[in-house]
């Protein structure tokens, strides 16, 4: 029995860190970029809405934490997602109170949508790539949907997934 193959020394390691992140600096404008959602869905707002998908009803202070934003910023995009149709303001039934915010119908919708054109266009410039840089990228997609899982929180709380 072999032992593992000893991971990259920690230059190599700091190099692929700071290579990854260049080149998620340079894919966030494609994946930020609108043609079909509406124009006041921002990245934070749909970070917003993807955080109600993946967790449900949350309280407004749950979904602040979730997304290491202050109470008040969320209060105000709750707002607005509200006046939007896109999200739904339901009673707490373990505080009367208090209010659960819920992703509406139309907010599902505007969420799916934009994936799916988010998902194309990235998909438009992978098919730049050679045959062997689409092997290679598929090839790394384990080690990166690792290395997503395991970056699950925000110095103040937990990333939303699914963006």
């Amino acid at each position: 029995m072999t032992a593992p193959a000893p991971g990259p020394d920690p230059a190599e390691t700091a190099e692929i860190a700071g290579r990854l992140r260049l080149a998620i600096q340079h894919l966030l404008p494609v994946l930020r970029a609108r043609r079909s959602a509406p124009g006041d869905l921002t990245p934070s707002r749909q970070a917003a809405l993807a955080a109600l998908a993946a967790h449900g009803p949350l309280r407004i202070s749950e979904l602040a934490v979730r997304m290491g934003i202050a109470l008040s910023t969320t209060s105000r995009m709750v707002d607005l997602l509200d006046s939007t149709g896109w999200i739904e303001r339901h009673p707490d039934p373990q505080d009367q109170r208090a209010s659960l915010v819920a992703l509406s119908r139309t907010g599902r919708a505007v969420l799916e949508a934009r994936r799916r054109e988010t998902a194309a266009r990235l998909a438009e410039q992978i098919t730049l790539l050679t045959a062997e840089e689409q092997r290679a990228l598929y090839a790394a997609l384990p080690a990166l949907e690792a290395l997503s899982e395991r970056a699950t929180t925000y110095p103040g709380g937990e990333l939303p997934r699914g963006i």
